[in-house]
């Protein structure tokens, strides 16, 4: 089914390409694209090589895009570097990363307590999200495009349970994005750690707790094997990666290659959505029935009220701050409040009715 769906998807774009070939038909460009991932990194890695397979078939050869994994450039978290500067044309990483060159960048990631992947979606591609994203990375020269969405993420994995607000003072989490400026203000010491590093970092209590994506990818990690109480999350409700291209580079190809570099991407990045969800659902059954030393536990309600409380204040401060985060801040809230009535209407009432025995 799913083979049917892509050469009907090849076939429909072919026919409306054929009229768009430039007179440089015959010319093969051949891009790189540098990932914060590891080599054969499940479900991210899987996203940036469906997209260039995509690439290289819909341009029928005339379009090569490499990939490099972290092992292969050196530095996971220099992938905006490497874009901005045309040292790669492409990169696959996630934008609040980069909140230490423009805090504005990890509100295309996801915020604390903000919207599901589908609602973000429907933001970034009708509600206003994508001219917002381009705004912020318009002065870098970079096109952002979503890459991937790892759906609601898990609150992390820690070696002590959390009961109380004094339980987070003194905590060394990874923690990235704007939940870790959320924690510190809380008493926590949050840090960035690639995704390479993580299980070490932990094993040798470099960190307390991390948090990383769900059961899709935390599992085959093995954090399990360290950190017992595994916690339900807030802080990442719809984390959406992202593919970043040299505006320069993308300027130089011809009409038709941009569409298909543009559909590739996004057909990519919903194809890692669904993978992702799936794999969740997967390794949580294995979690279950394999590790019962996994102590899979909700924040207390005390703790889940100064986190919130802590969120919106903060937000608030840096909005009056910067007349760009106040602009994203607002359309995310409005946008937010519409998607989640009908979210209650639909998804949350139909779960509520039809999940009662």
């Amino acid at each position: 089914m799913k083979k049917s769906i892509w050469l009907m998807l090849v076939l429909v774009l072919s026919l409306g390409l054929s009229g768009m070939v430039s007179a440089d038909d015959g010319k093969v460009y051949r891009w790189k694209l540098a990932e914060t991932w590891g080599p054969n990194f499940p479900i991210f890695g899987d996203a940036t090589k469906n997209m260039a397979k995509m690439v290289k078939e819909m341009s029928n050869g005339r379009f090569i895009i490499r990939i490099d994994s972290s092992n292969k450039h050196k530095s996971p978290l220099g992938i905006f570097d490497f874009v901005k500067s045309g040292q790669y044309q492409m990169g696959h990483s996630g934008s609040y990363y980069w909140k230490g060159k423009n805090f504005n960048t990890l509100f295309f990631t996801t915020v604390p307590f903000g919207m599901t992947a589908p609602e973000q979606y429907a933001w970034f591609y009708h509600g206003g999200g994508m001219e917002l994203m381009k705004k912020v990375y318009d002065q870098y020269g970079i096109l952002s495009f979503p890459g991937g969405n790892t759906g609601n993420q898990m609150g992390g994995w820690f070696k002590k349970e959390i009961n109380s607000v004094d339980d987070l003072k003194g905590l060394k989490m990874r923690i990235p994005g704007f939940a870790g400026e959320v924690l510190a203000k809380l008493g926590a010491k949050p840090t960035n750690i690639p995704p390479g590093e993580l299980y070490t970092a932990l094993e040798r209590n470099t960190i307390d707790a991390l948090e990383w994506v769900g059961p899709s990818l935390d599992l085959r990690m093995g954090f399990h094997k360290i950190a017992p109480y595994y916690y339900t999350g807030w802080h990442e409700p719809g984390a959406e990666l992202q593919f970043m291209v040299n505006e320069k580079a993308y300027n130089k190809l011809p009409k038709d290659l941009q569409v298909i570099l543009t559909v590739a991407m996004k057909t990519a990045a919903y194809d890692m959505y669904v993978q992702s969800y799936h794999e969740s659902a997967l390794n949580l059954a294995t979690i279950v029935e394999d590790y019962p030393n996994v102590k899979m536990r909700s924040f207390p309600e005390p703790v889940m009220s100064a986190i919130k409380a802590t969120n919106a204040s903060l937000l608030k401060e840096f909005a009056a701050k910067d007349p760009m985060t106040a602009e994203i801040l607002k359309s995310l809230t409005e946008y937010q409040t519409k998607a989640r009535a009908w979210t209650n209407l639909s998804d949350r009432a139909y779960l509520e009715t039809s999940d009662k025995k």
